[in-house]
């Protein structure tokens, strides 16, 4: 008996060995669980993090250059860039009759047929999702140089005579504007500059706008008052006109206004928005404004303030011109759904920023119960608008 008792385990013994063991496994399970736990709590808080910092890179390029190969062109009297309304012949369709694709169905109230050429607009909770703010930036590129030609003598309505054409090149995009003209027509390129100067030929099925608004081409070509900006290459594709907003899916877009890749670039291709960064809940934007022309800022404007709506800024050039940089606030998500509430009830952007006149221009964002269950993170930052700096005169 007693040597049976030493080599086999009474009961009680093994109710006992049975309980330790229980409770080894229920504590490495519970371990493995809070690790499990700790890991995607980390991972969704860093995927904020990496989303948040790709979309503030992505959109600190976009800004930066807003006003360029244009803006310089502003002056009191003569070539008229800002402000005036914008036309690319009927394909894209410049100023459009119907809205925007999606996201931006919402811009300028969903009828964008005032669109009017600007370094960079604010639309206000005008995204899809019906908070988020939408941005358009337009800018050309700074090796056109920018500086706006004088029409030297009589045109057609497909060409233009200049002092020389030196600087052009076949499929250049420029935009032939006139002061006290409200419409301003883009067109393409269309012959060597080097072989017809100093004619400029223009024409394509692509851009090129003979007739349109205010404006025709023949009759803008005949007027020494006439002026021809260089923008970019339509097949170099070196320009942006661009509207960027975030859509019910928490997505960030951007949009070509010109839909230069699918009538250039890959012909025949739909149409559509393209995706920049997934995870952004929300994105507003205030203006940087100079208020007393020493080219330095002086205030924060909101694009609901007086003065600063979206069609007071497109239409006026004094306006634009006080523009000198954007704020941008985005509020990113991370993915993973927690099962506790782990997320405050309201987060605050532009937090303690004010207007020219004192008022605040913060944007509260309430989230409800079930937004709460994620994790998110927000990111603040200026983006200075360089060549919107150099009009204004500052350093």
């Amino acid at each position: 008996m007693r040597r049976a008792r030493q080599n086999g385990m009474t009961l009680v013994e093994l109710l006992v060995a049975m309980g330790i063991g229980v409770g080894v496994v229920l504590a490495i399970a519970t371990l493995l669980s809070a690790g499990e736990n700790h890991k995607r709590t980390t991972t969704s808080t860093n995927d904020a993090d990496q989303t948040g910092t790709y979309a503030f890179n992505a959109l600190d390029k976009l800004l930066r250059g807003a006003g360029s190969g244009f803006a310089q062109s502003a002056y009191s009297t003569g070539p008229a860039v800002l402000g005036c309304r914008l036309n690319a012949s009927t394909s894209p369709a410049l100023p459009r009759a119907t809205a925007f694709p999606s996201p931006f169905a919402g811009f300028l109230g969903g009828a964008p047929s005032n669109l009017r050429v600007a370094p960079l607009v604010i639309g206000p909770a005008q995204s899809a999702d019906g908070q988020s703010d939408v941005i358009m930036v337009m800018s050309g590129s700074g090796s056109a140089g920018g500086v706006s030609r004088q029409i030297t003598g009589s045109g057609s309505s497909t060409s233009l005579v200049l002092d020389n054409t030196i600087g052009f090149a076949t499929s250049d995009l420029v935009l032939v504007s006139q002061n006290n003209i409200t419409d301003c027509l883009l067109e393409e390129v269309s012959a060597n500059p080097l072989t017809t100067s100093p004619n400029l030929t223009l024409g394509s099925t692509t851009y090129y706008t003979s007739n349109s608004g205010t404006a025709s081409l023949s009759t803008l070509a005949g007027s020494t008052s006439t002026y021809v900006t260089p923008l970019g290459n339509a097949v170099v594709n070196n320009l942006q006109m661009l509207l960027i907003g975030v859509d019910t899916k928490d997505t960030l877009y951007s949009y070509d206004l010109l839909q230069n890749v699918s009538l250039v670039q890959s012909p025949g291709s739909t149409d559509v928005a393209t995706p920049i960064s997934d995870g952004v809940y929300r994105m507003h934007a205030i203006y940087g404004v100079d208020t007393n022309g020493n080219g330095t800022w002086d205030a924060w404007a909101s694009p609901t303030d007086t003065n600063y709506d979206p069609t007071t800024v497109m239409t006026t050039a004094g306006t634009q011109q006080k523009i000198i940089s954007v704020r941008v606030s985005l509020l990113v998500r991370g993915e993973y759904y927690d099962k506790n509430v782990v997320s405050p009830a309201s987060f605050t952007m532009f937090s303690g920023l004010t207007n020219a006149g004192g008022a605040s221009v913060a944007q509260p964002v309430n989230l409800s119960n079930n937004d709460q269950h994620y994790r998110y993170r927000l990111f603040e930052f200026t983006v200075p608008l360089r060549n919107m700096i150099l009009l204004a005169g500052g350093p």
